[in-house]
């Protein structure tokens, strides 16, 4: 009896992948819809592996949902060959009995099943070599958020022991200089003799504080380096973008705002763009959707803030806006302007001229 190899050259497997720490819940599906599922190790080579021996010479396409593991799972997987893409969950179309009976396995297969019809749009992935950049951006945030609440917990304790502020340090502005720090080590009395928690939390704001400073120095020196130089320039000349705001921008874009084939679509990454719900007769629209860069889109809203004190166009657009809204939503509108010259000046290398 003559054997023939079977070969699935020119095919394309579709593969949905539920993306774990220790384990992968894999389902496959062929031009034809056959199904092939299993739960492996997190191991991208183990995959193609596997999969390769089942059908060999397939084209894979791969995709899994953002989630915990970021893009390393996505490096992986295109290092062995595999088309992936990387999408948002939100993205993903859920019937209401995939959401009554989720498991791995029924995530999986409904990722193969949209990713074969052609439901799914993969999200930008980084570029591993601004990463780091961006990592550290976004850790300056986290310490800045930690200082804070750090600071907060050291004045409850003073609050809870009865301590009052002298008249030097009445004005909150004075607070978290050099001379309060000492104030609070060497004469502040508590109701109990011991004053441990409170070193403790002395030496928790000073050295996250140093963390911050150490950080900010490291966003300082990548600042002038050739990566980021020329756009660094340019981006400060807008009123309210400095050091921060603008090195934020370009690690989150990657330095590159070509990828953005207009405005309207940067600042839908931004998630500056309104909500909208029509129904019939009926039309409403939000302030701001919540899908939308995290990280950036907040940087841009504060930097609004300043841009209306300094630009005598954006302010007087504030000023309208505020005739039939509040302060606060009115302020979106003014980043989402602000947003779209951000990115001209980086479009068009032209710096930004005051109005």
């Amino acid at each position: 009896m003559q054997k023939y190899k079977i070969s699935f050259k020119g095919q394309n497997i579709y593969v949905g992948i539920d993306v774990h720490l220790k384990t992968w819940h894999v389902t496959t599906l062929t031009e034809t819809g056959c199904k092939y599922s299993f739960a492996q190790h997190s191991d991208a080579k183990e995959l193609f592996d596997r999969l390769n021996r089942k059908f060999p010479d397939a084209h894979f396409k791969s995709a899994y949902e953002a989630g915990f593991c970021g893009f390393s799972a996505h490096y992986a997987l295109t290092e062995q060959g595999f088309e992936n893409i990387v999408v948002n969950a939100a993205d993903i179309p859920t019937t209401g009995k995939e959401r009554t009976m989720k498991s791995d396995a029924v995530d999986s297969e409904k990722i193969a099943w949209a990713l074969k019809r052609g439901q799914l749009t993969g999200i930008y992935v980084k570029d591993k070599s601004f990463m780091d950049d961006a990592n550290l951006m976004r850790l300056r945030q986290r310490f800045i958020k930690d200082l804070s609440r750090q600071k907060n917990r050291l004045k409850h304790l003073l609050y809870t022991q009865g301590v009052t502020y002298p008249e030097r340090f009445a004005k909150s502005g004075t607070h978290w200089s050099r001379n309060f720090m000492k104030w609070l080590r060497e004469e502040v009395v508590l109701l109990s003799e011991e004053k441990l928690t409170l070193m403790l939390l002395c030496d928790q704001v000073d050295n996250t504080r140093e963390a911050v400073l150490r950080v900010t120095r490291e966003i300082r020196r990548l600042s002038q380096s050739d990566k980021y130089k020329e756009n660094y320039d340019l981006l400060t000349t807008i009123p309210g973008f400095g050091l921060i705001t603008s090195m934020s921008m370009q690690t989150e874009l990657d330095n590159n705002p070509a990828r953005f084939p207009n405005e309207r679509k940067f600042v839908s990454f931004l998630g500056l763009i309104p909500t909208c719900h029509d129904s019939g007769e009926k039309k409403v629209s939000g302030e701001k959707t919540f899908r939308g860069n995290k990280h950036l889109g907040p940087l841009i809203v504060e930097a609004s803030w300043i841009a209306i004190q300094r630009d005598y166009d954006l302010g007087a657009y504030h000023a309208n806006c505020c005739q039939r809204m509040k302060p606060q939503k009115a302020i979106i509108k003014v980043a989402r302007r602000l947003a779209s010259r951000a990115y001209a000046v980086m479009k068009t290398k032209k710096a930004y001229v005051l109005r």
